[in-house]
């Protein structure tokens, strides 16, 4: 990097008149009044000559110190396979196996998909498409961006931080259920296929029982609450009891397959997502084909899609639909922005965005058959209907898959790789959530946490590791939907809004297609800018608004929460979120200078400090 003119940095610097040697000079044998700069061998009594018009006129026996600076490259993904694995790997989670189905046929079915696509193209895409763009642009994380869009909004990256603590303190505790399922596969009979086990009660009933009632339990169910979670040890959160040392034991390995994941950053996480994003999909092809070939299957199939066209009168159906189609596919979360900041400044992230987000919704869709199949067939064993035996979230995965599986020939083989396709689906999640904030901390402190990026992502993991410990308790599976609610669930819409407008409002949505243009070569289309200036945050703040007015709806009815609970989970909401104004605050009371209009311009425009991030320009980040 060449700053000419400046007395601590040169490209060609002179030096004049007699002075002692320089003790970095390797020539030893050279007299007092010779150096490696520029001057007439002839004349060695006269000052140098000056060939550079720029370089600083000295006195005599001054000296320059040149130094060669060298800018840390950015690394970048080893293949563009890598990113679009890592991407789909993070928008395709667990939500998409056990969410998607449920609130599809809950909402009109085949009918539900009207207002999934149309807050898909018009809300969803346009979010997506502009977190790839500006990761991809301004090459940094979620924290350093905020300075090149509006530094006063930087609260928004520390938000996005802590919202990714709360997740991983209950999000890798699930994980560690399927952890702890998956080993108890390794049998030659499924636990979980009788009643006569040690933790079984006396109204644990076959499903597949003539006698079975809505009072009995199945011998799934009391496995998943007797033996897995022993929740009946514990009361909720008002006593949630000790911590369970096998459950914990099956977490911290999944701190450790996260840690050996991230600790060298994409070299790393990019080998890895070629197992634990493609994985998924051959699980599910191969439980779709064993479902559709499963007496029922085609009666759930038609459960599924078939459309009542009367629900969309419902404004829930919408509501629904667009929360879903946010959720799945991540914006706001920090982790696009981290992703992309690692691809080449010139790859085509409109694409990207097309591509990750269609499979994304088409993996939802297809699970949705894997899923209906199974309950078809369930249904079809207990001689009722597929609505008494669907569940939502948790227990669809851990109890009602799992009962189906019991039933069928080889049932220890299709529960094996059931609980794999889970465990893989969830750890991309988590690596991709995690990875958001440390990428964001290591560009904002490269000295302190950049240098010793393995050091820290120890301490990180095993810090959240530590604060998750209460979630593996036994009455740990009521903290985990609390903090899935209150830690992320409200938070990060507000969060999201709040992007968005830093971004399309402040920083200006002409300036951000001009990014784009660098990047790509044109400008996005009209349809592009006016997503991004009008429907975009109105879709955000809607969503934001109605969860709001439903957030007891969201903890559901399953567990029971004591009163001073909800205080606790909004203090938990405001922890992230109060960070936007707080940050705001300081940035124009304590670190902006001059009048109040001074103060707003430092405070709401991007800094002119922070140079160029086109390749090849002076002050690149790349």
């Amino acid at each position: 990097m060449d700053r000419s003119g400046s007395s601590d940095f040169g490209g060609a610097a002179a030096t004049t008149g007699r002075s002692n040697p320089a003790p970095w000079s390797d020539d030893k044998e050279s007299p007092n009044n010779e150096d490696d700069s520029n001057e007439d061998d002839g004349d060695h009594s006269t000052p140098a000559k000056v060939t550079d018009p720029l370089a600083p006129k000295l006195a005599n026996n001054e000296r320059i110190l040149v130094v060669s600076v060298t800018e840390r490259t950015r690394e970048t993904w080893g293949q563009k396979a890598e990113f679009l694995l890592a991407v789909i790997g993070f928008a395709v989670d667990l939500g998409n196996v056990w969410r998607f189905p449920y609130i599809c046929y809950q909402n009109g079915g085949g009918a539900f998909l009207v207002p999934y696509c149309l807050f898909l193209i018009f809300g969803g895409l346009p979010l997506f498409y502009m977190e790839l763009a500006l990761g991809q642009f301004h090459r940094c994380g979620c924290l350093s961006i905020w300075k090149r869009i509006c530094p006063a909004l930087k609260g928004v990256g520390y938000a996005i931080c802590l919202i990714d603590i709360y997740m991983g303190m209950y999000y890798n505790t699930i994980i560690g259920w399927a952890v702890y399922y998956l080993f108890a596969s390794f049998t030659s009979k499924l636990p979980w296929t009788s009643c006569d086990n040690p933790w079984n009660t006396e109204n644990c009933m076959q499903v597949t029982s003539e006698n079975f009632t809505e009072l009995a339990t199945s011998p799934a169910k009391e496995f998943f609450e007797r033996k897995v979670l022993e929740s009946y040890k514990g009361n909720g959160l008002d006593f949630m009891g000790p911590v369970k040392p096998t459950l914990a034991l099956c977490v911290f390995g999944v701190f450790v397959l996260v840690y050996f994941s991230l600790w060298k950053g994409v070299r790393s996480a990019g080998k890895v997502v070629w197992v634990t994003a493609l994985a998924p999909y051959v699980v599910l092809i191969i439980l779709l084909v064993r479902g559709v070939s499963l007496p029922g299957a085609d009666e759930g199939i038609k459960y599924y899609l078939t459309p009542e066209w009367h629900k969309l009168k419902n404004s829930k159906v919408w509501i629904d639909a667009a929360s879903q189609i946010f959720f799945s596919l991540g914006p706001g979360f920090g982790t696009l922005l981290a992703l992309s900041s690692y691809n080449k400044f010139n790859n085509n992230c409109y694409r990207d965005a097309l591509i990750t987000s269609s499979i994304n919704c088409l993996t939802s869709f297809l699970a949705g058959f894997v899923i209906f199949s199974v309950l078809g067939y369930m249904a079809y064993v207990q001689k009722t209907s597929i609505d008494k035996v669907g569940l939502e979230g948790p227990g669809l995965v851990f109890i009602v898959y799992p009962e189906a599986i019991a039933t069928m020939s080889g049932s220890v083989f299709w529960s094996i790789i059931f609980f794999l396709m889970l465990i893989t689906l969830g750890l991309d999640s988590t690596f991709g959530g995690l990875e958001a904030m440390i990428t964001a901390l290591c560009d904002e402190y490269p000295r302190v946490i950049g240098r010793r990026r393995e050091l820290f992502v120890l301490l990180l993991l095993a810090f959240i590791f530590l604060c998750a410990l209460p979630t593996m308790t036994y009455g740990g599976v009521v903290l985990v939907n609390f903090l899935n609610v209150y830690g992320p669930g409200l938070a990060i819409l507000f969060v999201v809004f709040v992007e968005a407008a830093g971004v399309f409002w402040f920083y200006g949505v002409d300036r951000f297609s001009s990014d784009v243009e660098q990047m790509l070569g044109s400008k996005p289309g009209l349809f592009w800018r006016i997503c991004w200036t009008y429907i975009s945050p109105v879709f955000l703040l809607t969503i934001f608004i109605f969860s709001i007015m439903g957030y007891k709806e969201m903890l559901g009815e399953e567990y029971y929460y004591p009163d001073w609970s909800y205080q606790v989970g909004w203090a938990v909401t405001c922890s992230s979120v109060l960070c936007i104004p707080m940050y705001i605050i300081y940035k124009f009371c304590f670190a902006s200078k001059g009048g109040c209009r001074q103060r707003l311009q430092e405070s709401f425009l991007p800094e002119d400090s922070c140079g160029s991030v086109v390749p090849g320009q002076q002050g690149t980040s790349v």
